[in-house]
């Protein structure tokens, strides 16, 4: 079966949030880490700080309009939550 990932990227700061959904996240990170252009390349955004695994793609969007629509408070809760050093967790997907 099909897994779709919701997932944060911030820069090496932690200054920039980055929400998107994927279906495959080894991929879109390292799409990202790659500096493809657009928004994460305009930032520098290229760490991995949370993630989310969905069986379905619905569920996956609902809850990344979810988090999209939070504040920025509630992102870093949510980072905080599973990774409260911010760490890169690239490394634990692949």
């Amino acid at each position: 079966p099909r897994q779709y990932a919701v997932y944060i990227m911030t820069n090496t700061y932690g200054t920039v949030l980055y929400t998107g959904v994927t279906n495959n996240l080894v991929m879109r990170v390292g799409q990202h880490k790659l500096k493809e252009k657009g928004f994460t390349s305009k930032y520098n955004v290229t760490e991995l700080v949370y993630y989310e695994v969905y069986q379905d793609v619905v569920e996956a969007i609902k809850r990344e309009k979810q988090i999209k629509g939070g504040s920025r408070n509630d992102k870093v809760r949510l980072i905080v939550k599973k990774n409260p050093l911010f760490r890169d967790l690239y490394e634990e997907i692949l």
